[in-house]
């Protein structure tokens, strides 16, 4: 069974700034339309084929509902792959930015310093919205697709860093929990 790409799936743009309401009701269209509880008195092969358009139908709205998703799937459908294992190069101000940021999360672990944990979520927001305008430029502006896929290796970082910030901040508020 040949899929169209994801974009074509919802009849959405191919671009990396998406409208997120367009993206819920296209998908929402979709899903009703191939749902396999509407086919539940139909044949084994109909049932079966319905099932497997409902799961690429969640799978392409997995992938263009996330921005990081998203960039990386526009930079592999131009042919730019992000090789993000075997790429692992960064710019010298991100990677002096990120092992800052990472100092700065061990001593807010070891002082359990909520306001200064606050301060590296804000800054790390900051920087995911400067990497998100750099990747909407890159791609739907100019179609740059290597800048684009450099964009995406440092925001998949950004990405991973936040979830051991957050789960920092978690660990940190189930403390205070306990002491109270």
């Amino acid at each position: 069974m040949s899929h169209p790409d994801h974009f074509a799936l919802f009849a959405l743009q191919p671009r990396f700034a998406v409208d997120e309401s367009a993206l819920e009701q296209a998908h929402h269209a979709v899903q009703s339309r191939v749902h396999p509880d509407r086919y539940a008195a139909g044949t084994a092969a109909e049932r079966r084929i319905a099932m497997q358009w409902a799961a690429r139908a969640n799978e392409a709205y997995r992938t263009l509902k996330s921005p990081l998703a998203r960039a990386a799937y526009l930079c592999e459908r131009a042919g730019v792959p992000i090789n993000a294992e075997s790429d692992t190069a960064m710019p010298g101000d991100f990677l002096v930015q990120q092992m800052e940021w990472r100092e700065r999360l061990d001593d807010v672990r070891h002082a359990r310093d909520a306001a200064r944990l606050a301060e590296l979520e804000t800054g790390m927001a900051a920087e995911r919205a400067r990497l998100i305008d750099g990747l909407t430029a890159a791609i739907d502006e100019r179609q740059d697709y290597p800048v684009a896929a450099r964009l995406v290796r440092q925001l998949m970082f950004i990405e991973k860093f936040g979830e051991e910030v957050k789960a920092a901040a978690d660990r940190l508020a189930c403390s205070r929990e306990a002491q109270s």
